[in-house]
């Protein structure tokens, strides 16, 4: 069963195309991976499916519901988790979960059950009646998790949930969404450019790169597509024709200074292939990542360039819609 489908999903700012036709097909209980740089138009395409943001052109559905004509239906069937953290400092962690389940129509009935309950997930039932500003970054998120769970969303969407985290708090984040797929069946739609994220969270990923979908499967079959070791030198005056010669290496990539190349078991070829590519000043070898399959796609590294996130929030601060 899809939960969430686009089709021709377009978002269009003045002169800036920041999703580009976009087609997904995402299951229930799937973690499904936007993986790209910023301003690739990931957290627009979030947007747009959270119905913040009206598309363009194209239609989305969310749990059924039209992402246009039934915007409500879709809200009160999500949750969403910000990039920026958007609880109250002034107030505690559980007051912070209480003032949520009011906005959202939690049974009264039922909302120190369900509070009790998501506080046990993120492990901060010890830490709950503490102001937020005495949080640290990793709890905050995990509250920020727990209110987006607490009205029992259908559809959990994570926009860069682990930014600017340390690695072991990092970690601790990856385990507690796992869980919420495992044990809650909840899909989870997450945004990242980080390629250890999307490589270990993610049942399925879409790369994206100026709006467009560029590749879209499971980790493991992305790197499969390119079919060898990657080795990475960095060369002066590379001999490129002695390189094609060579049978065993498939690919070849050249990026300012540097050679990339995709080579069949580079580790019985490596020495044969370094007398002849020519003089070498580094050399790095490893098996297919992300960031290979990227490269591989898009002809560039993963870019930090400020693109559609930061031009979309200075659209909808002057007023334009």
């Amino acid at each position: 069963m899809n939960v969430i489908e686009t089709k021709n999903l377009t978002k269009k700012f003045e002169r800036l195309v920041a999703v580009n036709r976009l087609n997904l097909k995402i299951e229930e209980g799937e973690i499904f991976g936007l993986l790209g740089p910023n301003g690739a138009g990931k957290t627009t395409t979030l947007s747009m499916l959270a119905t913040l943001i009206p598309p363009t052109e194209g239609s989305a559905r969310v749990n059924g519901f039209d992402v246009k004509s039934e915007a409500s239906q879709v809200r009160h069937s999500i949750g969403f988790v910000f990039q920026d953290p958007s609880s109250d400092d002034m107030l505690t962690g559980r007051e912070n979960l209480y003032l949520h389940a009011l906005m959202y129509g939690v049974d009264m009935r039922q909302i120190n059950k369900k509070m009790d309950e998501v506080l046990r997930l993120v492990d901060l039932t010890s830490r709950q009646h503490e102001r937020m500003k005495r949080y640290s970054g990793g709890m905050r998120r995990r509250l920020e998790l727990a209110r987006g769970l607490l009205h029992e969303p259908k559809v959990l969407f994570l926009d860069e949930p682990t930014l600017g985290l340390d690695p072991q708090t990092r970690e601790h984040l990856w385990g507690y969404i796992k869980k919420l797929s495992t044990e809650k069946r909840i899909t989870i739609i997450i945004t990242t450019h980080y390629m250890e994220e999307a490589d270990k969270l993610c049942n399925r990923l879409a790369i994206i790169d100026h709006g467009k979908v560029v590749a879209l499967d499971t980790p493991a079959n992305l790197k499969k597509v390119l079919g060898g070791d990657v080795v990475r030198l960095k060369i002066a005056k590379p001999n490129i024709a002695a390189i094609k010669k060579l049978k065993y290496v498939k690919k070849i990539k050249q990026m300012d200074r540097f050679l990339v190349l995709t080579v069949n078991d580079a580790g019985k070829h490596l020495q044969e292939m370094l007398m002849r590519v020519g003089e070498v000043k580094s050399v790095e070898s490893h098996s297919p990542t992300l960031n290979d399959v990227f490269l591989h796609y898009t002809g560039s590294e993963i870019r930090s360039e400020e693109g559609e996130g930061g031009y979309f929030a200075r659209f909808m601060h002057s007023g334009n819609r």
